[in-house]
């Protein structure tokens, strides 16, 4: 593990593989520890020939937290945009994509593929609109534009994700409720096991537990707005990868994203929903890898 500071935050990341190969960057989603990519996924993407990159988003897992401002009036963001104002959150996925930008430049890498999840694939998007100098390829992985007019979630997923949780909350209630969120949310034909599910919440748990800081991000994600016009401007070449079964980002998301961004195609994939199944490690490995190496 190692730290970078920007802007007067701190960064947590890590590395794994040869540096002296193409760096990979992997950004990952909301309220999500870089420990959310499987290590395996990691470990899969450096026998494939990349310098893998992870980090911890600000306001999550060793990273620095905003916890100083507070939980975000939602209903304050949505009504700034719907009269055309600048909303007021913590900070932005902008931000989030800068600070990706100090990741790369604290383990001197000029360019690299970026590769994103979910809000993770919102803030890559971010860094190939605007840092384009540094993108060798683009990868958005169940993400979307920000296109008001595209499916929602299903209800279950969206309230699984949101639901609230004390600060003081134990290990116990953690569990039953990465349990909740995997079943609402997960891959209906690559179903979790249990066992590796518990040791991972409970990793995580241990690792860092800040609940207050997806409330932050869920508003840079709304303050963002739709993407769709800035996306056309993409130059990266663009990969996207999509469960064709995800209930909180439905795969019209990442349809979306490949008409937005001239020349980008899609990966489609039955069964998978709004994780990074083991079983499908080497088929997600082998589709970034073999994007990457066409660029």
């Amino acid at each position: 593990m190692s730290r970078t500071t920007h802007n007067g935050i701190t960064l947590e990341y890590e590395t794994h593989g040869d540096p002296a190969n193409p760096a990979l960057l992997l950004i990952m989603g909301l309220g999500a520890q870089l420990t959310l990519w499987p290590i395996e996924l990691v470990e899969a993407l450096v026998e494939r020939g990349y310098y893998v990159i992870r980090h911890d988003n600000r306001d999550i897992g060793l990273s620095t937290k905003f916890t100083e401002a507070g939980v975000p009036d939602m209903q304050s963001v949505v009504m700034a945009l719907m009269t055309g104002q600048k909303p007021d959150v913590p900070y932005t996925l902008s931000d989030m994509a800068a600070d990706a930008m100090a990741v790369l430049d604290a383990v001197g890498v000029k360019q690299a593929h970026i590769v994103g999840a979910s809000m993770g694939g919102m803030i890559a998007q971010l860094v190939a609109i605007e840092h384009p100098g540094r993108v060798l390829s683009l990868t958005s992985i169940m993400s979307s534009t920000g296109n008001p007019m595209l499916p929602p979630a299903r209800p279950e997923a969206m309230a699984a994700l949101m639901a609230p949780i004390a600060p003081d909350a134990g290990l116990a209630t953690i569990l039953d409720r990465g349990a909740m969120i995997s079943k609402a949310i997960g891959s209906p034909g690559y179903p979790a096991d249990p066992e590796r599910l518990s040791a991972n919440v409970t990793r995580d748990f241990q690792r860092s537990f800040h609940p207050t800081g997806a409330a932050r991000q869920m508003a840079a994600i709304m303050a963002d707005g739709d993407r769709r016009a800035r996306l056309k401007g993409v130059t990266a070449p663009t990969l996207v990868i999509h469960g064709a079964d995800d209930p909180l980002v439905p795969v019209e998301g990442g349809r979306d994203t490949v008409e937005a961004i001239p020349g980008a195609r899609i990966v489609e994939i039955p069964g998978m929903g709004h994780d990074l199944p083991l079983a499908l490690v080497e088929t997600i490995a082998d589709t970034i890898a073999g994007h990457a190496r066409r660029t």
